[in-house]
């Protein structure tokens, strides 16, 4: 499966972008999206970005990635749980 990730574009250097996610900044390639401008949102996949995207797309993808993450959080805390309730009843 693969995963491609909305990052905002923060700085342009002629083919290259530095982009950014919660705090983290990467350097990816427009080679595929020339038309890609400061404060763009890109859809990155191993390290080109992909396609553009308009603000709300973006944080919609992005919330549904948290979705993601606290759902594997809870998944994460009920199995910790379970092991617990295991060993404390052997």
């Amino acid at each position: 499966m693969c995963l491609a990730v909305p990052l905002a574009v923060k700085r342009i250097h002629g083919a290259l972008a530095d982009v950014e996610i919660g705090g983290v900044m990467r350097q990816v390639s427009l080679v595929l999206t020339p038309e890609a401008r400061e404060g763009d949102y890109v859809l990155v996949h191993t390290g080109f970005a992909i396609s553009v995207l308009n603000e709300s797309e973006a944080q919609e993808t992005l919330a549904l990635f948290a979705e993601l993450a606290e759902a594997e959080r809870q998944l994460d805390e009920e199995e910790a749980l379970r092991l617990s309730d295991t060993e404390a009843g052997a």
